[in-house]
């Protein structure tokens, strides 16, 4: 039987941003786009468009797939000017914010903009987000209960 071959580097490198750019909020995409200098043009290859997809899990986290239900979301995919494809999908309604996102996946790849879009965006991008799951973690954090077994007087485990 022939192994399948794992994700390269890039692949994972693309992944990566393309999350962030996913979960970003479209003011600060926003912002990013309007700071940027001598920014492409490019052609719709798919314009941004709004659908439904089935959202899967997994029963005990390990366990047998089950649908979860349908989640709404936005995609497209455009060319910039060298010839270099964008895509994006994006949680909800919000096309701009995927029309962002792909214009931002596209200068990614080009090798002559990576450096800077992944300094001037990726990067401020992952640590707002970062930001935002600690506090979130420290709201969650200050309303933990401590159990106490009162039968043997030992915190419970």
């Amino acid at each position: 039987m022939p192994t399948q071959p794992g994700p390269t580097d890039e692949s994972v490198e693309r992944r990566r941003w393309m999350r962030i750019l996913a979960r970003a909020k479209r003011n600060e995409l926003e912002a990013a786009w309007n700071g940027g200098n001598d920014l492409p043009g490019f052609a719709w290859v798919r314009p941004p468009e709004t659908g439904m997809t089935m959202v899967r899990g997994r029963a005990g986290g390990a366990g047998r797939p089950f649908n979860l239900g349908e989640m709404t979301v936005t995609r497209c995919a455009l060319r910039l000017d060298p010839g270099i494809l964008g895509v994006a999908y994006v949680a909800g309604r919000d096309k701009r914010h995927c029309e962002l996102a792909a214009l931002f996946d596209a200068l990614m790849q080009d090798p002559a903009r990576h450096d800077e879009i992944d300094e001037r965006v990726i990067r401020p991008l992952a640590r707002a987000q970062d930001d935002r799951r600690g506090e979130a973690r420290r709201k969650t954090a200050a309303t933990r209960v401590e159990f106490f077994t009162m039968a043997t007087g030992r915190e419970a485990p």
